[in-house]
C-alpha cells in the first residue's frame, strides 16, 4: 500500500509540474493545486500511509526535477 501511495503522490506532482510548465498559469492558480497536494501528503502521513521522510524525499525529488514546484508553501511541504 505504501508503494501505491508514494507512486500516486509522485505521479500527481509530475502532473502538476507539467501543467505549471506548459500552461504558464499564474502562480496563485498553481499554488492552490500545490496546496491541495501538500494537504493530501500531510493526510497520507497522518494516516501512516506514507512516512514523513518518504514524503519529504518525494517532494524534494520532484522539486529538483521541476523547480516550479518550489512555489508550494514551505510549511506545507515541511509538514509532510
Amino acid at each position: 500500500m505504501r508503494q501505491r501511495v508514494a507512486h500516486a503522490l509522485t505521479v500527481r506532482l509530475e502532473q502538476l509540474a507539467q501543467v505549471a510548465e506548459l500552461s504558464g498559469a499564474e502562480a496563485p492558480r498553481i499554488a492552490r493545486l500545490l496546496e491541495a497536494a501538500s494537504v493530501a501528503t500531510m493526510h497520507a502521513v497522518a494516516l501512516d500511509l506514507l512516512s514523513a521522510p518518504e514524503a519529504r524525499a518525494i517532494w524534494r525529488d520532484a522539486i529538483v526535477r521541476h523547480p516550479v514546484l518550489a512555489s508550494a508553501q514551505p510549511e506545507l511541504r515541511e509538514a509532510a
